[in-house]
């Protein structure tokens, strides 16, 4: 195969065929055109030859130094389309970053990366055979649930969901600023007006807001992007019982729920009490920074 690559302001590219690609190999949400736009503070993209392969660069600027970064709410990048050598897309990467971090959504052998977990849940089964390969404490605290008379439901409340995320969450966020969680909602409501954009909550009868959920969607999954239970639905185990929901809403579907990470241990087991398998990925940091910029950086 004739191997061309070039680097593309993300100004100057064709969003049809880049996300043509996306969707051809069943890239993940955070490749569409839309969204880095949105979510990162400056792009560009590698493409190959007719965009039959693509790799989006993020990128910040400091001290006269190009970085790459992961932009908030994107969890993984990478190489997407025709398989080509790794040293080759790395030697073009040079070309316009020489230090910064990749999350990768694919391991090259011989890269020494380190993994990093995420979990997953194919929801092409019945819901009793979902259920059937819940942990049995999650079994137990389900029981439990049915006691409470918690009622799940449809929200289109987008700035609800981001907001209560952004109370619980932003102190442990680092680096996400105000701006990306305002950028975050635009994306979210921009996904709404296709239908790929679901909230579904978890209020008892007082009509509490206890839990809620904030996911995006493609053709091939489900995205658990912001996640928030409230002080009140701790005590309920209302998040138990807003997944639960969820996975029954949505089995015996040809989709998979992805519950984004995490290598926290208390995140880990909760997601792995509901059967969910790990899909990893992989933490490329790179410095090619000439000799002095390093031992200065030291």
């Amino acid at each position: 195969m004739k191997i061309k690559l070039q680097t593309i302001p993300s100004g100057n590219i064709n969003s049809d065929k880049w996300n043509k690609c996306v969707d051809n190999q069943k890239a993940k949400i955070y490749f569409r055109f839309e969204y880095l736009n949105l979510m990162a503070d400056n792009w560009i993209g590698i493409v190959l030859n007719d965009y039959e392969g693509i790799f989006p660069i993020c990128y910040k600027k400091k001290w006269g130094i190009t970085y790459s970064y992961t932009p908030a709410f994107v969890q993984q990048l990478g190489w997407v389309g025709n398989f080509i050598e790794w040293d080759i897309i790395e030697n073009k990467v040079l070309t316009s970053v020489k230090y910064g971090d990749f999350m990768l959504k694919n391991e090259y052998s011989g890269q020494d990366w380190k993994e990093k977990a995420n979990y997953s849940l194919n929801l092409n089964q019945s819901y009793q055979n979902i259920f059937d390969n819940y942990k049995s404490d999650l079994k137990q605290n389900l029981k439990k649930v049915t006691k409470e008379n918690l009622i799940y439901g449809e929200s289109r409340n987008i700035d609800n969901a981001v907001a209560l995320y952004k109370n619980i969450y932003a102190d442990r966020m680092n680096g996400t600023s105000e701006n990306d969680f305002d950028n975050f909602a635009k994306l979210c409501k921009q996904f709404q007006k296709t239908g790929n954009c679901v909230v579904r909550e978890v209020r008892n009868e007082q009509n509490d807001l206890l839990a809620i959920v904030l996911l995006l969607k493609d053709n091939n999954r489900f995205y658990n992007l912001a996640n928030s239970t409230t002080e009140l639905g701790r005590k309920t185990e209302a998040n138990h019982f807003l997944i639960d929901r969820i996975l029954y809403e949505f089995s015996d579907t040809n989709m998979i729920f992805d519950f984004e990470g995490s290598d926290l241990p208390g995140v880990k087991a909760f997601y792995q009490k509901f059967g969910a398998v790990n899909e990893p990925y992989f933490h490329w940091h790179l410095n090619n920074l000439p000799w002095w910029i390093k031992w200065v950086k030291k």
